[in-house]
């Protein structure tokens, strides 16, 4: 997505206690700061927050990314009630990544944005 010229990769929607999160491209450290800030914010309200991750989109993720993923995570176990992750087959790997990162929370994988946000209710 490109606004103003500049190229978006991460749309963060936050809804009371529901963050959904949509990647665009390449996650990089930058994105993932973003969403680490949106988490935060969201706990400041709620105990725990939901999550949408929207992967359809994404074409990788940067190692800085992904060990600064971790780091936050393991910091915010607990923090999560549900996770919903909504991903074409090719990211079963991801998937499978982002349920040992999320301990804790109840995780699971959907075909559609719609499924999940079913789910999430």
């Amino acid at each position: 997505i490109t606004e103003c010229g500049v190229s978006i990769m991460i749309v963060i929607e936050e809804h009371q206690d529901l963050l959904r999160a949509h990647v665009y491209a390449q996650l990089t450290l930058d994105d993932l700061r973003e969403f680490e800030e949106a988490v935060t914010g969201g706990l400041e309200n709620h105990n725990q927050v939901n999550v949408l991750f929207d992967l359809e989109n994404m074409s990788g993720f940067t190692l800085d990314a992904a060990i600064e993923e971790i780091q936050f995570n393991r910091q915010h176990v607990g923090d999560y009630k549900r996770v919903a992750v909504v991903a074409n087959d090719q990211w079963l790997v991801w998937f499978t990544w982002l349920t040992g990162v999320f301990a804790g929370a109840d995780v699971q994988r959907f075909p559609t944005q719609a499924s999940a946000e079913a789910w999430l209710e």
